[in-house]
């Protein structure tokens, strides 16, 4: 497994639903909780056109990680969803009803017990369970300062595949995909150009 491999891997994962999705290749998926509209349909786009290839990973916060789940749910493939609290925590509320149906359907993971409370350090942490069971992590919309870049800079580092969605250069929503690209990072602007690296 990938994640014994990475950076400071976790002690202990809890989970809920079908952990025999660990044993399939996964791609990670990070970016903006404060995401475009074209950040959520470039993501849709790539997952759609991976074509359940992989199980998609991502993190359950509002933005482009909920973008993922519902995009790989609704074309018929499996998700997990890294969590930064309690499996028993529901965050962001509004996505009590998905977190949900993926542990029910599919996997949520978590470093944390019951009852722990999204606190902010928790969120860095989360990504790098994030990239450190994925095969590749996409990062879309992130910004210069952003959790996603360092997650896909720690991933770089560990000689894992980096893929970056550029953006729009005016609105500085994108500078840190544009950083990556520039670093190494692959850029991708569809499910394509991620497939023809595996298969």
């Amino acid at each position: 497994m990938y994640l014994k491999e990475s950076y400071n891997p976790p002690v202990l994962l809890f989970y809920q639903g079908d952990i025999s999705l660990l044993t399939y290749e996964k791609i990670g998926f990070v970016g903006s909780r404060s995401c475009s509209m074209t950040g959520i349909s470039s993501v849709q786009k790539v997952i759609k056109e991976l074509g359940n290839k992989f199980v998609i990973i991502s993190g359950l916060a509002r933005g482009i990680d909920t973008a993922c789940h519902v995009a790989a749910i609704k074309n018929g493939g499996k998700t997990i969803a890294v969590i930064g609290t309690g499996l028993d925590v529901y965050y962001p509320k509004e996505n009590k009803q998905l977190q949900e149906y993926i542990s029910k359907n599919h996997l949520i993971l978590s470093e944390y017990s019951p009852g722990e409370q999204p606190l902010k350090y928790h969120f860095p942490e989360r990504n790098r369970v994030i990239a450190g069971l994925s095969r590749g992590v996409v990062v879309t919309e992130a910004k210069i300062r952003s959790g996603s870049l360092i997650t896909c800079e720690h991933a770089m580092a560990e000689g894992r595949d980096v893929f970056a969605i550029p953006g729009a250069v005016t609105d500085g929503l994108s500078d840190g995909c544009h950083r990556l690209i520039q670093q190494g990072a692959k850029l991708v602007y569809q499910g394509h150009d991620i497939l023809s690296e595996y298969l």
